[in-house]
């Protein structure tokens, strides 16, 4: 049986202030308190596992332990076919430097990847979003979300955050980064995991 959240305050554990937007515009309707792992300043755990909803898990389970809240995590990527499922959970170290992240870098890398691979277009792909709700008694629900699409050259737009410019959306002709943000929010990854949390765990028949 599926556990509904009953408390007012949730914490999102992610250090990613564009994540952290994101999922906060998501739930806002719902009156609840959401406040951020570097708000309350919470380690970063290492993510040692291979799937999204292990790294989700990782993350939503010490942040529970160590306030006491229920704690939701987003572990989320794209997945480039032709590239054999990279970046995959990999998608943030692609874009890792000394000096932080830089995106640019990391999407110049996959279009250079699939290019020396002569990868056919569309280059087709998917951004997936992993939910966690965990609670500090150890109980945990999982919520996977896809929005499928393909990815394009140059990088288009500079809405949203991540690989959001080369990814464009199946049914759209625009990419995200060119995307009004409440549009993108609308019918994105985390907006299909969003929908089945929000209708299991909360009680509401819609995410968005």
């Amino acid at each position: 049986m599926i556990r509904k959240f009953t408390g007012d305050t949730l914490v999102v554990a992610t250090h990613n202030n564009g994540k952290l937007e994101e999922i906060a515009s998501l739930i806002r309707p719902f009156s609840v308190s959401v406040k951020g792992a570097a708000e309350l300043n919470l380690a970063e755990p290492e993510e040692t596992e291979t799937t999204f909803v292990g790294n989700a898990r990782i993350k939503a389970h010490a942040a529970a332990q160590a306030t006491g809240l229920p704690s939701l995590s987003d572990d989320s990527g794209i997945e480039i076919d032709a590239l054999d499922g990279a970046p995959g959970v990999y998608t943030a170290d692609w874009a890792e430097t000394p000096n932080g992240r830089d995106f640019v870098m990391a999407m110049t890398k996959a279009n250079g990847m699939l290019d020396q691979r002569g990868a056919a277009h569309p280059r087709t792909a998917r951004f997936c979003c992993t939910l966690v709700m965990a609670w500090p008694d150890g109980h945990d629900e999982v919520f996977p979300g896809i929005m499928p699409g393909q990815v394009v050259w140059p990088m288009r737009g500079d809405q949203g955050h991540g690989y959001d410019p080369i990814f464009q959306p199946d049914g759209h002709k625009i990419s995200f980064g060119e995307m009004n943000p409440n549009a993108k929010h609308a019918i994105s990854h985390r907006a299909d995991a969003f929908a089945q949390l929000l209708a299991r765990c909360f009680g509401k028949a819609d995410g968005r």
